[in-house]
Formats: C-alpha cells, structure tokens, sequence
C-alpha cells in the first residue's frame, strides 16, 4: 500500500509512518513546519521522505492520513480531495489498526509517554510487541500479537481505539480550549475505560481517578495501602528509587530503579502491575526496567561542564512541579535553573498561579513568551507571560530572539515546553563548552 501523511513531524503520525513502513508499506510525508524537529531523526533513518511545499505528486492509489491539526482546507488535503483519494484522520486509521492486535492503551493527563515507553521496553524485550509512542518512536511486526499505543484525551481523541487492557495514569483538568471543566474530561476516561475491553489499570491515589464509574475490570495502583497494587517501603536517593510491590497483599519483589520523582515511581508500578497481568516475571521486569533510557524530551540530561543541562516536555503546573522535584533528588548540591515556555494563551491564563507556583521551587526561574499554538493571541489580549512572571518570587522574562540566557556553574537548568526551544538551549551549550 502507498500512504501519505499529512502532518508527519507530529509525534503521532511520525510513529504511525515507522509503524506502517515497518509493515511493508511505501510512506511518504508532508509537513508545515520546515523546521527540523526531533522526530525527523528516526523518519530519515527509515528512508521517509519529507516534504515541506507542495511539489509532491500524489498517485492515485495512494491512501492519505492527515494529522488532526491538519485542517480539511489544507492545501494538500484539497489536492488529495481532487484525486478521489481515501482520507482518514490519524486517529481513526490507528483505532482500525488497534482492532488487529491485542491492544494495550496507555493513558492519563500527565506521565503517558513516558509511562508507554517504559511499558514498551519491559515487553518488547521479553515477549515482544508493537508499538507507537507519542514521542515520534514506532514499530511493527506482523507476528506480534500486542499493540501498545499512546492515547490522547484531547478532543476524545482515544474514544477511536478499541483496547483489551488500558492504563490511565491520572485523571486532571488540561486541554481548556476544548474540555469544559473536570467533570468533562471525567466524562471522557470514563467512556475510555469502559471501551476497554479486558482489564483497566488506574492509578489509585487521585480522587478523580477514583471518581469515574468503570464497568470494566480494574487494578489500583499507588502508595496507600487500600490499592490492589502497592509500593511500600520507598527510598528515594540520589541513585534512583527503592521499594517493594506488592499486589492483592501479596508481595510480588523488590525493585531497585534508576529513576527520579515520584511520577516516575507511579509510572513504573502501572508497568509492573500491566507487565505481571501478561505474565512476565518480577525478576524480568526488573531487569528490563534497568535498560529503560526515558522517552524523547522527558528529562534527557547533557553535562556541561559542571552543569546539568535538561530538555523535557513538561508545560502543565503538575508536570513543572514534578520535573523540578526530580532534578533536585537526583542532584540535591546543585542549583535548579528553570526556563519554561507556556504554551497556549487559554492553558496560561486556567494555569498561572499553578505554573508560578511549580516555578518557585526552582532557585531561579525564566518565563519566555506564550507559545500560542492553535490560538490567537488577539482572542486572549491580557494574556502575556508577566501573569506568571509577577507572581515568581525570582524570575524573569527571557526574550529569546535576542537575550541570551545567563551561564551558570554548578547547576541544573531545565528547559520545559512541549515544543523544543533549542533556539536558547544549544547556543547556552556551545558557549559553556567553548569558554
């Protein structure tokens, strides 16, 4: 089959277009942004091309997907109409992939690609599987029988997908500009876990995970002891996180871990609990977790010098709060520098207090313009980065087109957006180096 995806450097669809080369497919891509982003890397490395005008000539037996920020005006939507050609938005065509495997989703407002991608190493080293996550990594084999995806609430978007077996790591209120308030998004896992068909895992500590009314089969998880699935006896150091896992009161084993933060704790255990219900031993899911290297831009580390420099995605204030708190377990010696671009007028402007709040753990704080994404900002005009800005009680704006952002030694500085903003981070890299 020949496919065309339209909207190909997203995460998703990048991950889609590996899956479905892996299968035997011709694929080829146009995207808007002629920017390179990271999720390029893995696409040139499968010989997907990528085009960012509009010279591409499409085929008549070509099938088009097209990303869901990809509208039905687009350009290369209205070539793809003259042709007569099939169209599916991704998350349709994925939720009819999802109906020939057996489908593990992962899902949750914060922690589901990491929490993914760390359930993808467990199981595709010991019994093997597909997978696409939502970091612009995928593969396929026609012989696996389980599916892992990533799955987004945004727009109902996992309502697509048929899985035996869910996760959802945590219910929250994100995604303004479409949910209308909690009981929304509670409305939508709710749907969500009852779609599954088999067995949900959920983490069992939140009270709005608790909240949902599921019919389907379900394990808690978490650190009280009311959970079907337990951590106990946890130690966090500055070489990871030690604890015991015990599921229905019965001890399953000790785990010693390299990880940082407790959402990394809460992520590993909905691995445990998902990698035991499929059979895999204690003793292997220790020591597949051990080979675990952490998702793309979800606190990859560079050291400089004596400076710890950290990409990572997080833009919601729990996500900031928990990036933070990891950086200072792991180096507790060190400063934490904090560079943050908000993203969205309409999540800046739910979330301010929150986000400032999360940044004044850092010892300082930067705050860059909004990122406005989908959004105008003639929609939202007293929305500025100073509403967080004024409520740091050390932070600044950082103008990044023509400020650069200050050297330090002896420090951690985190860069936090869901978009990269290598702009300020790798010219901060090349001055440490040279001087």
């Amino acid at each position: 089959m020949n496919y065309y995806m339209i909207g190909i450097k997203g995460a998703g669809v990048s991950s889609l277009a590996l899956i479905l080369k892996n299968l035997g497919n011709n694929v080829t891509g146009y995207d808007d942004e002629k920017k390179y982003q990271f999720t390029e890397k893995k696409l040139l490395e499968a010989d997907i091309d990528v085009y960012t005008d509009n010279s591409f000539e499409l085929s008549n037996d070509m099938i088009v997907i097209r990303s869901t920020a990809i509208k039905l005006d687009h350009p290369e939507v209205l070539k793809a109409n003259a042709k007569s050609l099939k169209i599916y938005e991704y998350n349709d065509f994925l939720g009819e992939l999802t109906k020939e495997f057996q489908t593990i989703a992962i899902s949750g407002c914060h922690g589901k690609t990491t929490t993914t991608s760390m359930l993808k190493t467990v199981v595709d080293k010991t019994i093997g599987c597909n997978y696409l996550v939502g970091d612009g990594t995928g593969h396929a084999d026609q012989e696996n029988k389980l599916f892992l995806i990533e799955a987004c609430e945004y727009r109902r978007n996992f309502l697509a997908y048929s899985p035996s077996i869910s996760i959802i790591t945590n219910v929250d209120l994100d995604h303004v500009d479409y949910f209308r308030d909690l009981d929304d998004v509670k409305d939508a896992y709710t749907d969500f876990a009852n779609k599954t068909k088999d067995l949900v895992v959920i983490y069992g500590d939140d009270s709005n995970s608790r909240s949902l009314k599921i019919n389907t089969d379900t394990l808690y998880y978490g650190l009280e002891e009311y959970n079907d699935v337990v951590a106990t006896n946890v130690v966090y150091d500055e070489k990871g996180i030690h604890f015991d896992v015990y599921i229905k009161k019965e001890e399953l084993g000790h785990f010693d871990l390299p990880f940082f933060g407790e959402h990394l704790l809460m992520n590993a255990l909905a691995v445990i609990t998902v990698s035991n219900y499929l059979g895999i031993s204690s003793d292997a899911i220790q020591d597949t977790l051990l080979m675990f290297e952490g998702a793309n831009r979800r606190f990859n580390e560079v050291l400089v010098k004596d400076n710890i420099i950290i990409d990572d995605y997080a833009h919601h204030p729990l996500e900031v709060n928990m990036t933070i708190k990891a950086a200072r377990q792991k180096y507790p010696e060190k400063d934490i520098i904090a560079v943050f671009e908000p993203h969205t007028f309409s999540r800046t402007k739910e979330f301010a207090k929150e986000i400032a709040g999360a940044l004044n753990q850092a010892d300082k704080a930067y705050v860059t313009e909004i990122f406005k994404s989908r959004e105008n900002q003639e929609d939202y005009p007293d929305v500025t980065a100073d509403i967080i800005i004024d409520d740091l009680y050390n932070g600044d704006f950082l103008e990044r087109s023509t400020e650069p952002l200050e050297e330090y030694s002896n420090s951690v500085i985190i860069f936090m957006s869901p978009k990269d903003i290598d702009d300020i981070r790798l010219p901060l890299i090349d001055a440490m180096n040279n001087k």
